[in-house]
């Protein structure tokens, strides 16, 4: 059981609060561990993802002895550790050579886990061709009816999608639009088919075969990377071209752990806002509020007409002595014009006297 820690200054309360659940969750950062024995293929396997995923990866290069399957507390404790929810797990043994495991976090804890093996790996460096900007988040494409009808290839389709998936967007820059991963399945067994289930569902549960349970019986997975050329078409829809990037990867399906019913329930859960509340930024819908293109939230306040006679205005005593200074030199040019007025008027009768 992981221990409860408690802040002892304001930055690691600060830490502690920006790790706490969100509605709109920060980018997953994926850490990748080398097992006890990985081998040069799954090292570079290893290496070409960690590019594509940069720069939420973090690299462990030495050698740990972890086994997912059988003891996950490792994986739990470096989770907490380094705030992480993904792990990409190399091992190569004789049994299963060139294996990859994806564990999925929720909560600290193991949500669900898919084991692949690599069966053909052509590394970037073969591609002469331009590479995606780190840090881009790229466009995922599936191909294949079984990501949305078999449950080993639905899971492996959300697993991929959590682990490429980066900071959620509100809008789409065809600029911001350099690769493109795209996803295949080799060539599906006849037993497979929407047609083979839907003829199974039909004759009842005793009626199913165990060549869906079966791991090297399900056809490999087939994972390209893409990088995106918009050139021009005479119109304002630009004309779209692919190139080979790299890396390219054959993969087959081995063990897998699907996720706690009540734990995947509670993973899932979302607050009970509609979606315009959230990206308004909210929350419950309040009068006279709202927020602008910058994220700023602005107010209306509806005013009175008022009377700006009986405005009361504050009195500031430098204001006061400027006005008094000036009300007091009027009175002396007033006095000055009376005297000279008084002092011509005198004048002029003592002529008259002297005359």
């Amino acid at each position: 059981m992981l221990r409860t820690v408690k802040p002892k200054n304001a930055r690691s309360k600060r830490v502690l609060l920006a790790r706490e659940p969100k509605e709109v969750e920060d980018p997953r950062t994926a850490i990748f561990v080398n097992g006890t024995h990985a081998g040069e293929k799954v090292k570079s396997v290893m290496k070409e993802l960690m590019a594509l995923k940069r720069p939420h990866a973090i690299s462990f290069s030495k050698k740990n002895a972890v086994r997912p399957f059988e003891d996950a507390s490792s994986l739990e404790f470096w989770a907490q550790k380094n705030d992480a929810s993904l792990f990409v797990v190399g091992q190569t043994t004789k049994k299963r050579p060139d294996g990859m495991v994806f564990v999925r976090m929720y909560d600290g804890r193991v949500l669900d886990m898919c084991e692949v093996g690599v069966d053909r790996f052509v590394s970037m460096q073969e591609f002469k061709t331009p590479k995606s900007t780190p840090g881009h988040k790229p466009m995922m494409h599936f191909a294949s009816e079984l990501f949305d009808t078999h449950p080993r290839f639905m899971q492996l389709k959300s697993m991929l999608i959590s682990f490429f998936n980066g900071e959620a967007i509100d809008s789409i820059s065809l600029a911001g639009l350099e690769h493109v991963i795209s996803v295949s399945v080799g060539p599906t067994p006849a037993s497979l088919t929407s047609t083979a289930a839907a003829a199974s569902a039909t004759l009842g549960p005793t009626a199913s075969t165990s060549t869906t349970s079966d791991s090297a019986l399900l056809p490999k997975v087939h994972i390209r990377a893409y990088t995106i050329r918009l050139l021009a078409s005479g119109v304002r829809t630009p004309r779209i071209e692919l190139t080979p990037m790299g890396p390219s990867l054959d993969l087959s399906l081995r063990r897998h752990t699907d996720a706690d019913a009540e734990v995947l329930k509670q993973a899932l859960k979302r607050p009970t806002l509609r979606k315009q509340e959230v990206e308004k930024g909210l929350g419950r819908k309040r009068k006279n509020l709202e927020v602008d293109e910058m994220g700023d939230l602005r107010g209306r306040i509806h005013v009175g007409k008022q009377d700006l006679g009986r405005l009361q205005t504050r009195k500031m005593k430098g204001l006061k002595g400027a006005r008094a200074d000036a009300m007091d030199v009027d009175v002396d040019d007033d006095a000055d014009d009376d005297a000279d007025a008084s002092g011509s008027e005198g004048s002029r009768t003592k002529r008259r006297r002297s005359e």
